[in-house]
């Protein structure tokens, strides 16, 4: 008797993210101490953000304007009424010992945004990931861990406040997430979403988005879920992904040996591409939140919201819908036009100047990015403007000059800047289109290489891109690539 093997039990993730996004104004949260980063340790800090006693803290006008704008955008749902509380825990770089943020009655809530995963064919899937809240509140400090002390003899760590009080938003999603790629792409499309508003420059290098994951595993199918991990010290899009794959692997193998998983804290090990025990997880209670005395609630007025409802630029979502469907771009290139804000801008403005839409993101996605990567330059630094490039697309499409042509003159535009017409003209770089002009050329490459054009009577066709090539060498690249090429394959014929 045959007996079958046991169904081999499948897993699904569920992952959730907790995306933390400093705001770019030029103060903290609740004093006048300066932003900027890169400056001397200790150098920010003042009586307020450093938790002296007897001194209060006023919320910035601009963190709740940013807050606002970003659950907007989020599709949240702005509080009519929300509060600050007091969180709190101990840890060297937080100097009150405990964090100012929003607990039951944060800023916006119910939300969702989309993402979008393009595959290796090209093809779009899109998917909502729902928005759970979104809250403001303060940044710790910074430690600075250093080597062995020459005096003790032991190892030291550095405190640098001059983040504490720095202005965050904290975006909580819902457990809707199944794949390292998914989580990888919101997180990306939480960074083009804050960029586009300006409420953020999103620069995971500076820690200007953060992004700690939650992911248990369960068998699929079952609806309760498994004990939830959080995963931190992730600083690119690429590590997000690699630590939850490597996380469900782990939690896979615990599960079907019979090892039990554990609530805890791990941190992601970029050299070793692995995840490590860091601490046991926190729950709620553990903070003991309790409102924040010295601040007000926040109502924001119904003529407020609607000021600042009025000022959200076109999102990332739609301007790919829209550049799909109206436009007639690929997901790919969509893809690759919005996710830059400045891109994005460049390539409307080119469009607004009277560029088609294929060939400026050609241009854009081709050579100038090309140029950008090698130089490492942002599209704001090159010197060819987006009324420039329409201009060059306008003389191409015009048979002015050929696409050759045009590439050997944007080194200079990039560079230099100017007008491409000017400088065709300054050249003399006027592509040859007379179809008079033309015979002559191509009779005169025909009777200068008798031998190949026997050979190519005899067969050997593949010789017209030699002599299509002897008629560009004879114009310096000028000749209309495709009346040369033409009138070429009538006279060989002939």
């Amino acid at each position: 008797m045959v007996t079958k093997a046991p169904a081999k039990t499948e897993y699904e993730a569920v992952i959730g993210l907790e995306t933390h996004c400093q705001l770019s104004t030029d103060t903290k949260i609740f004093c006048n101490c300066s932003t900027t980063f890169g400056a001397d340790p200790n150098h920010q800090v003042c009586p307020i953000c450093m938790g002296m006693p007897g001194v209060l803290p006023v919320l910035n006008e601009t963190v709740l304007e940013y807050a606002v704008k970003a659950g907007r955008a989020l599709n949240c749902e702005i509080a009519k009424y929300s509060k600050f509380d007091r969180k709190q825990y101990f840890y060297p770089d937080l100097p009150k010992n405990y964090q100012v943020s929003q607990y039951d009655l944060p800023i916006a809530e119910h939300g969702w945004l989309e993402i979008e995963i393009v595959d290796e064919q090209g093809e779009a899937t899109c998917k909502k990931i729902g928005i759970t809240r979104l809250h403001m509140e303060e940044d710790a400090g910074k430690l600075v861990h250093g080597g062995s002390d020459r005096l003790a003899g032991s190892t030291h760590s550095l405190v640098d406040f001059n983040r504490t009080g720095v202005p965050l938003i904290e975006i909580v999603s819902e457990p809707d997430m199944r794949t390292g790629l998914e989580a990888a792409e919101y997180a990306q499309e939480i960074r083009r979403i804050v960029r586009y508003l300006g409420v953020s420059d999103g620069n995971m290098q500076e820690g200007s988005l953060r992004c700690d994951v939650n992911i248990s595993v369960r068998p699929r199918g079952q609806k309760e879920f498994g004990t939830k991990v959080e995963i931190k010290n992730m600083n690119s899009f690429s590590a997000i992904q690699r630590a939850i794959d490597y996380e469900i692997a782990r939690q896979i193998e615990a599960i079907e040996s019979g090892e039990p998983i554990i609530q805890e804290t791990r941190l992601w090990e970029e050299g070793a591409q692995r995840t490590i025990g860091m601490r046991s997880k926190e729950g709620s209670s553990d903070y003991r939140y309790f409102p924040e005395p010295d601040l007000t609630p926040i109502e924001v007025a119904p003529s407020l919201l609607k000021q600042w409802q009025s000022e959200l630029p076109e999102l990332p979502a739609a301007k790919r819908h829209r550049y799909e469907e109206e436009i007639g771009l690929s997901p790919y290139d969509t893809r690759i036009l919005t996710d830059d804000h400045a891109i994005t801008q460049y390539f409307e403005t080119t469009l607004a100047a009277g560029a088609s839409a294929k060939q400026a993101a050609n241009w854009l996605m081709g050579d100038i990015t090309g140029y950008l990567n090698n130089e490492n330059l942002s599209i704001t630094d090159i010197a060819l403007t987006p009324e420039a490039l329409a201009e060059l697309i306008q003389l191409i499409e015009a048979n002015t000059i050929s696409g050759k042509i045009a590439k050997e003159l944007l080194p200079e535009l990039l560079t230099k800047g100017g007008s491409p017409k000017a400088l065709v003209e300054q050249k003399g770089l006027t592509q040859i289109s007379d179809a008079a002009t033309l015979e002559s050329l191509i009779d005169e490459v025909l009777a200068a290489h008798p031998q190949e054009l026997e050979q190519y009577r005899n067969g050997k066709t593949k010789l017209q891109g030699f002599f299509m090539g002897q008629v560009m060498k004879r114009t310096s690249g000028r000749a209309d690539p495709k009346a040369a090429n033409q009138m070429l394959a009538k006279k060989l014929k002939g």
